[in-house]
């Protein structure tokens, strides 16, 4: 699959995705550094399956934050702080990942943490019955702690210096990667990229940097550059 219609696309991916069968859920994964488009990519990924006749959940990573104190412990503009700290992975298993794995009774809580709060949440639970879908968006989601959660995965690749003009418009921050303001989550997700490579670990990698035009890569063909030192264990 090259670069098509975002319907073709998503009509692709979702065919390429095969719901379990008996009691079982499928886990599907969608990573990318921030401002890759996962929130919306997932959404509409949800909306095709659903059109298809798949009972879907969409759960998103940006509701399982730690609190600030611990996200800023080693300082605000931290790689190291953004990398170890940001998401509670603990709350992610017991409230999600757990109850939906095999064996699991389906029933999982979307949410642990509320980021403008900055207060713990505990929603209802909501139930995942057998062979449903479950798409969960976020950063880093093929990292150690959770990479194996995941019958299916896309990781969506698009430069820094697009995503960074995208979060410019979203958030307000600096519109170019190598800014001292962007140190923080640029450096953070480089460090993931080398000890993870999550290109490698996707079941699918896309090219987002035109999402009107996305397209099926391979892993070598990602955007990003290892840092020099620093070597991915594939």
């Amino acid at each position: 699959m090259g670069v098509g219609s975002v319907a073709t696309v998503f009509a692709g991916i979702a065919a390429a995705i095969t719901p379990s069968a008996g009691t079982r859920r499928t886990l599907v994964g969608i990573d990318g550094v921030d401002g890759a488009g996962k929130t919306t990519f997932a959404d509409v990924l949800a909306e095709y399956l659903r059109l298809q006749g798949q009972t879907v959940a969409r759960v998103s990573l940006d509701n399982f934050h730690h609190r600030r104190g611990l996200r800023y412990r080693l300082g605000p503009s931290s790689p190291d702080g953004f990398w170890l700290d940001s998401y509670d992975y603990r709350s992610l298993h017991e409230r999600v990942l757990d109850p939906l794995a095999p064996g699991g009774s389906g029933w999982f809580r979307p949410a642990a943490h509320d980021l403008l709060s900055d207060a713990p949440v505990t929603p209802p639970c909501e139930f995942a019955p057998p062979g449903s879908i479950v798409i969960l968006d976020g950063l880093f989601l093929h990292r150690d702690e959770v990479v194996r959660s995941w019958d299916f995965s896309v990781f969506l690749d698009v430069p820094f210096q697009v995503t960074a003009r995208r979060m410019a418009v979203r958030d307000g921050s600096p519109a170019d990667p190598g800014h001292p303001g962007m140190r923080r989550y640029v450096g953070g997700q480089e460090i993931y990229f080398a000890l993870c490579n999550p290109a490698a670990r996707a079941t699918l990698v896309i090219d987002n940097t035109d999402p009107e035009s996305p397209a099926v890569i391979t892993a070598d063909a990602a955007s990003y550059v290892l840092p020099s030192g620093l070597t991915p264990d594939g």
